[in-house]
């Protein structure tokens, strides 16, 4: 389910759907993540909420899951049910012969893990299976039929593109985390991919198809890869929402997400008409992860069916083995897992009870504890993020819980949401701890573009280290302290200092051009800053950061100008430099130069073929 305000998606509010200039309000949203009230829904995507169905990619790496649609081995029969069958990491082939033996079918396996997903109508499968020699655990991953569609997918539809007339603006969830500030440092890297376990994406979305990664994008629906073109594709618009919020392009469009130069690909959980993401979804969607290189993912979602899975009932162990072998294979790989937390406003310590499961057929209320866990929320490594409202208070349907909630970022609440991509070239808002996630995601993203060699546990630290302390308000629910509590865990995450290390911009006045200049080949070009209010000359170490995009950057000369036309150089690559972008801070010795006036990059490219553009650059006096 969604960890929007829904309790499925991990979402809460109304979307305003923008095309052009045209704004239609449309029927309250299902929160991301919970329910349709904006509180993100738990166990379903907290896309919007989490996302609204638990649904996730099956990766193919290590696995012997064909891809989708499979050739059925078997055709679909009314009453197919899906089981996990737990064994040890390596070769499943004996436990898979025993899957066929016993009245079942493989339908995807993931030897890496000791995980195969199996279909049987028999009711007696899962028991048989428990019996049989090497096979650890075995679980229903539903208490509803596997569709159909499972043997046959169809793709989802490619909307019809609408252009916007809307130009960037700093919006209140951007500035709030210093995003804004950040990019004068960096968009991040595009060598950094980001992983959207989500709904879906629309990647012919104006503001997406810039970052949109095809070749590592793909459906886990049902459990099982399926990468045909499209496959991908939203099925609802929680998953186009969380993308742009992630890295929407920089490009004068709409809206710029919180790491605008890194890739995105859609990993498809959510299966279509239910929006639920099961657990063999989202086990797929982790190995995928995992096995393509994704640095971070993000995950607006709860598991379905169950809003907490309790080790005490045999089916939930499985699950909750499954999806925690994936989660840890995706982490060996160098994948940082990122959570919505769910929009049940619920106590997370202090689990007493659950009145939403199972949510793929008739929920009923049962006793739990804090042995229940929301998943992948409540894994180990995974990073549980709360939302807050405009200003930084906890958005009134966010989950919270000391020791379990790790940072906090904007997720809206209210009349004030998050305002993101939506299939067909739109835009709206939505709140929910579904878009608080990707805030995190993003700024994760940007620590993992500044420092290449940093692991997921590197980038978990750095997340917390560097995010600003949120004191418990007068709301006795709120245990622990200023720098760690139940609300906002280590506290609100800061984009620039995930760029910088800094909370502040450098010391002394700041000056920066965000404006895009484009790199031609053989051809030199400026970009100008105009400093005004400095007495005096120019320091002695004026600091000058650059951040270009260019592809074989050893084509590259730079140099500053300043207002009277004296050039430093700032660097000439050498010419077998084959090195992509450029993101560095020059000190310059200026106090020959009157600081007021207009100061200019120049950069000289003196090659053909590779081209690129000044992304940003600033002047610290």
């Amino acid at each position: 389910m969604f960890s929007q305000i829904s309790s499925r998606l991990r979402l809460p509010v109304a979307i305003a759907v923008v095309v052009g200039a045209t704004v239609a309000i449309a029927a309250p949203a299902q929160a991301d993540g919970r329910a349709a009230n904006g509180i993100e829904p738990q166990g379903s995507a907290q896309t919007e909420g989490r996302a609204a169905t638990g649904a996730r990619t099956q990766a193919t790496t290590g696995a012997k899951a064909a891809q989708a649609p499979a050739k059925a081995a078997a055709a679909w029969a009314a009453g197919t049910r899906a089981y996990l069958v737990i064994t040890t990491p390596g070769d499943t082939t004996a436990v898979r012969s025993a899957v066929t033996a016993n009245g079942g079918t493989v339908f995807a396996s993931y030897d890496a893990i000791g995980v195969v997903v199996a279909h049987s109508t028999s009711a007696s499968f899962a028991a048989t299976m428990r019996g049989v020699s090497g096979v650890q655990q075995v679980g229903a991953t539903r208490t509803s039929d596997v569709p159909s569609d499972a043997y046959n997918p169809a793709l989802p539809a490619n909307p019809s593109q609408s252009t916007t007339t809307l130009n960037e603006s700093n919006r209140w969830d951007m500035t709030q985390i210093k995003a804004d500030q950040a990019w004068a440092v960096t968009t991040g890297s595009a060598t950094v991919k980001v992983g959207i376990l989500d709904t879906g994406v629309d990647d012919q979305h104006q503001d997406i198809a810039p970052n949109f990664n095809a070749a590592d994008s793909v459906s886990c629906a049902y459990g099982k890869a399926d990468t045909r073109a499209g496959a991908w594709r939203d099925v609802g618009t929680h998953g186009t929402h969380v993308a742009g919020t992630v890295a929407a392009a920089k490009n004068g469009k709409g809206v710029i997400g919180v790491a605008p130069g890194v890739k995105i690909s859609s990993v498809r959980i959510a299966e279509p008409t239910s929006s639920l993401f099961f657990a063999e979804n989202t086990i797929c969607g982790f190995m995928w992860a995992g096995d393509h290189g994704f640095k971070v993912t993000n995950n607006s979602y709860y598991t379905d069916p169950w809003q907490f899975n309790c080790p005490d009932n045999v089916d939930q162990a499985a699950i909750i083995e499954g999806v925690r072998r994936a989660q840890a294979y995706a982490e060996s790989k160098g994948s940082l897992q990122v959570a919505a937390a769910g929009n049940a406003n619920y106590d997370l310590a202090n689990k007493t009870t659950d009145s939403e499961s199972p949510n793929d057929s008739t929920p009923v209320t049962r006793t739990i504890t804090n042995a229940c866990i929301d998943i992948p929320t409540e894994l180990p490594g995974v990073v549980t993020v709360s939302a807050q409202a405009n200003g930084g208070a906890k958005a009134s349907y966010s989950n919270f819980g000391n020791g379990v909630i790790d940072v906090t970022a904007p997720g809206g609440d209210g009349a004030t949401g998050v305002y993101s991509t939506l299939p067909g070239g739109k835009y709206g808002s939505k709140s929910g701890t579904s878009m608080a996630s990707p805030h995190v995601a993003g700024v994760a993203a940007l620590i993992a573009s500044t420092n290449p060699a940093y692991t997921p546990a590197d980038i978990r630290n750095a997340l917390a280290t560097q995010a600003t302390d949120k004191a418990c308000p007068s709301d006795s629910r709120c245990t622990g302290t200023t720098t760690k509590n139940g609300f906002f865990g280590e506290g609100q995450v800061d984009a620039l200092k995930a760029v910088s290390g800094t909370t502040q911009p450098p010391t002394g006045t700041y000056f920066e051009n965000l404006t895009d200049v484009t790199i031609r080949d053989k051809a030199t070009v400026e970009s100008a800053i105009t400093v005004a209010g400095v007495t005096g000359n120019a320091p002695a170490t004026l600091k000058v950061g650059v951040d270009i995009k260019h592809t074989y950057r050893g084509d590259l000369v730079l140099s500053l100008v300043a207002p009277d036309g004296t050039v430093y150089l700032l660097e000439d690559f050498p010419n077998s430099d084959s090195t992509d972008n450029v993101l560095k801070t020059y000190t310059v010795n200026a106090s020959a130069e009157t600081a007021n006036g207009t100061w200019k990059l120049r950069v000289q490219d003196l090659a053909n073929q590779d081209m690129g553009r000044v992304d940003a650059w600033n002047l610290t006096f």
